[in-house]
């Protein structure tokens, strides 16, 4: 990669505009987003564990002692 290819973050590659740029998100934004994606998977995980609960329960009333 020449110098003269290299403007402001971006540069060409085999004739595309790549980005090199850095993240322009701060930290704050970076650790609210990380803390909503964390509680949207205890979300999805307890409703999984329910479902599979449920699940278990109809199966142990079917069965005959």
């Amino acid at each position: 990669m020449s110098i003269n290819n290299y403007v402001d973050g971006l540069y060409i590659k085999d004739g595309r505009l790549i980005n090199d740029r850095p993240s322009s998100e701060s930290g704050i934004a970076r650790a609210a987003s990380i803390k909503r994606s964390v509680k949207n998977d205890r979300k999805i995980n307890q409703i999984a564990e329910g479902i599979q609960l449920a699940e278990d329960k109809k199966n142990f009333r079917q069965l005959e002692f």
